[in-house]
């Protein structure tokens, strides 16, 4: 039997040519008419940090600062990804009505895309490699932490030497 791919899990850094992985996302969707969700993951703010701030303005003003903070950048990123998919999409109509969400989380990218490839029950996970060195690609470091403990096929897209800055991106000064 073959499977079918009816749900594809696009998972993001937001980085310069991520836009390259997005690609394959949209073309395995209108090639199998899979939804796609997109993801991006932001990491958590270092404990140790917090520490000086909670002295000075209390824990509960602190916690109330954050939430606050947290949701304001969550916007933001999901704004980002929104400009992304359009962009990219502009030349394919189509496309846009393949993505059926985009979700932001905070955590440990390697176990959020994980964790959301089993909430979602998705059939595909799409993601790039990071890193070269002389002639060879490096998977970075999300992508071989994945790939060592997911159940689902994983496409890993590569970028093409020569590619550079294709994506949206701006800069990573909120990711």
């Amino acid at each position: 039997m073959i499977p079918e791919i009816k749900k594809v899990l696009y998972a993001t850094d937001l980085t310069k040519n991520s836009a390259y992985a997005f690609r394959y996302a949209i073309k395995v969707s209108l090639s199998t008419g899979a939804k796609i969700t997109i993801l991006h993951v932001t990491k958590k703010m270092d404990p140790v940090g917090e520490i000086p701030v909670i002295v000075q303005l209390g824990e509960k003003r602190y916690r109330q600062l954050v939430e606050e903070k947290k949701e304001e950048v969550v916007k933001r990123i999901k704004k980002r990804l929104e400009e992304f998919a359009k962009k990219e999409l502009k030349d394919e109509p189509e496309g846009i009505k393949r993505v059926s969400s985009i979700v932001v989380k905070e955590g440990e990218p390697a176990v959020e895309i994980l964790d959301m490839a089993e909430q979602e029950d998705s059939d595909l996970i799409i993601m790039g490699s990071h890193g070269k060195g002389s002639k060879y690609t490096f998977l970075g470091s999300v992508t071989q932490r994945v790939l060592r403990h997911i159940k689902r096929p994983v496409l890993v897209v590569p970028i093409p030497e020569g590619k550079i800055d294709i994506s949206y991106a701006e800069d990573d000064t909120f990711l």
